[in-house]
């Protein structure tokens, strides 16, 4: 509930990066933040909520790697200020088969130019340190020991209950219809509501270009319907996070994998292997092709990890047309600021709302978040070319 309608900023979209937006900016400000909320705090129409996610440091470019090594240390910043652990180490690997279309050398310069350790592993050694692990004897592999689990909507809950905990206030149920400018300010209408902000952060996902059209920008989004599944393994012990590592297989298509977190069941999802939809228009309900290619993914690779179905869930991708993060201010704004994630950045996501923050309130930033910029061409010009694996 929001009891007053006037702030110094707002955050619109509380997803993964809006609700670490949100936590960063009541550490700030305390009682003059807002956070609104489309549909219900926890609702699953996005991107975000789900039981688990990966978090790594491997990455195919260096700025990657660097926002990476801050997210760690924003996450635990939430740890400590939640007093509740959330990242779980496992380790990584990362699969490379004999032609694959993403670059190894990516990777390991990457993590070499940030002093990063990392262990390139042959297959049989792959599977005398892993034996669920079945991969054919032209598998390269990379082991990077950072890796591990973000429990996505442990991670959500924590960062909204301690911003309510500073003082943050939160409207949910309460799509955003109109943005104006009067003044210094901006007034959000806001389910029947007018709310004020002296800043604002945009952080609608899928939603993105509805809120940049009320400044008249748009950038291009592509949105796909994901899915991921959970099996009930045979042999539980063999799939905890101390003995099964998060894991992506580096070619197309592309699947990743994480042990079972929690009691949840081994998971995993194919990157970027749905249809095209928006936020309004994609289904709940499971494609029964897309259930087949990652089961099959996980006998031909993780037979004794495969199992009965736990559940299978659909979520949303939406990617600019080079997958790389938009991190910027609002074109011709100073206190209007976006971030879109293009469908890998929970990982990121306190730190991700960290900058944001800072950006709308100081100007810069602690992080470098200089590859991030909204005035990349590619991301107006008409009939851009698409390449999404990363």
């Amino acid at each position: 509930m929001a009891d007053r309608r006037e702030y110094e900023l707002a955050v619109v979209g509380l997803g993964g990066i809006g609700s670490g937006a949100l936590y960063w900016a009541s550490r700030r400000l305390g009682q003059d933040v807002l956070g609104i909320e489309q549909f219900e705090i926890g609702h699953e129409r996005g991107a975000s909520q789900d039981h688990s996610r990966i978090i790594r440091l491997s990455y195919h470019a260096p700025e990657y790697v660097r926002f990476a090594q801050d997210s760690y240390a924003a996450w635990a910043a939430l740890e400590e200020d939640a007093g509740e652990r959330l990242i779980v180490k496992t380790g990584g690997l990362d699969f490379w088969p004999e032609g694959s279309i993403i670059p190894m050398d990516d990777y390991t310069k990457s993590l070499e130019a940030c002093g990063i350790d990392y262990e390139v592993l042959d297959a049989a050694e792959t599977m005398r340190r892993w034996p669920q692990v079945r991969i054919a004897d032209d598998v390269r592999v990379m082991y990077q020991a950072d890796s591990g689990v973000a429990p996505a909507a442990k991670c959500n809950a924590a960062h909204i209950r301690m911003a309510r905990a500073h003082g943050a206030a939160i409207v949910d149920r309460s799509p955003v219809s109109a943005i104006r400018e009067v003044g210094d300010d901006f007034e959000i209408d806001a389910a029947g509501q007018t709310f004020r902000a002296h800043r604002l952060v945009i952080t609608a996902d899928a939603w993105t270009n509805d809120l940049l059209e009320q400044f008249g920008h748009r950038i291009n989004l592509t949105v796909t319907q994901e899915q991921v599944a959970y099996y009930a393994s045979d042999d539980q012990a063999s799939v905890q996070p101390d003995r099964f590592p998060i894991w992506i297989w580096m070619d197309e298509p592309s699947f990743y994998g994480l042990p079972s977190y929690d009691g949840s069941g081994v998971k995993i999802g194919q990157d970027v292997g749905g249809h095209e939809v928006t936020g309004d228009t994609r289904s709940f309900e499971p494609d029964p092709a897309y259930t087949a290619r990652l089961d099959g993914f996980m006998r031909e690779h993780f037979p004794d990890a495969f199992g009965p179905h736990l559940k299978v869930k659909t979520c949303l991708y939406s990617m600019p047309p080079d997958r790389e993060f938009i991190l910027d201010f609002v074109p011709g704004r100073e206190r209007a600021v976006v971030g879109q994630g293009a469908a890998h950045a929970f990982k990121f996501a306190s730190v991700y709302g960290k900058s944001l923050v800072e950006l709308a309130i100081d100007g810069t930033t602690e992080s470098d978040v200089s590859a991030f910029s909204i005035d990349r061409e590619i991301l107006t010009m008409d009939d851009p070319p698409r390449s999404f694996m990363v």
